[in-house]
């Protein structure tokens, strides 16, 4: 399979999502679950998705869409990278599994449609506090969370390049 259709195929769409999610359910994959911006991948996301990947076998990852982007109060310049090359950025992430946009404010909908074994976040949240939580651990799952590395945010990257 040529490398561009690889990471195209990490793209899901909600029905190929679920033809996946029924696939790994067969196969006893351990599905782990995390979302966000990613608006521009620096050092600090791959450290926390590759964390997260390492908490089971499949990792899908939840992508707010443009708009929703724009709702959660960012900057208004933001996202800086539209929807699609922030998908097929974190495609070609190797430890990534899947990727799935949602238009909605939380990933909540997402997260009840998916039933991951592992919802991750980072530090910043107390696990308590993560969307999905009542989800996950209704079922027996784990909720966890990953110390962010420090000095890496988008905000400050992008507050770096307008100050010079």
């Amino acid at each position: 399979m040529p490398q561009l259709e690889l990471i195209t195929s990490k793209i899901l769409s909600p029905a190929q999502l679920q033809k996946a999610l029924n696939l790994w359910q067969f196969q006893s994959k351990k599905v782990v679950f995390t979302n966000g911006c990613f608006d521009l991948l620096h050092p600090g996301h791959i450290d926390y998705l590759s964390k997260a990947r390492d908490l089971g076998d499949i990792l899908v990852i939840g992508l707010n869409t443009d708009n929703s982007v724009k709702r959660l109060g960012k900057s208004g310049n933001r996202p800086v990278n539209n929807e699609q090359a922030r998908a097929m950025l974190l495609a070609s992430l190797r430890f990534t599994d899947a990727i799935v946009l949602f238009d909605e404010d939380t990933p909540y909908e997402l997260i009840k449609k998916i039933q991951p074994d592992v919802l991750v976040k980072g530090n910043d949240y107390k696990a308590e506090d993560i969307v999905g939580y009542d989800i996950v651990s209704a079922k027996g799952g784990e909720v966890a969370t990953i110390p962010l590395v420090e000095g890496y945010s988008t905000s400050s990257i992008i507050h770096r390049i307008q100050t010079g």
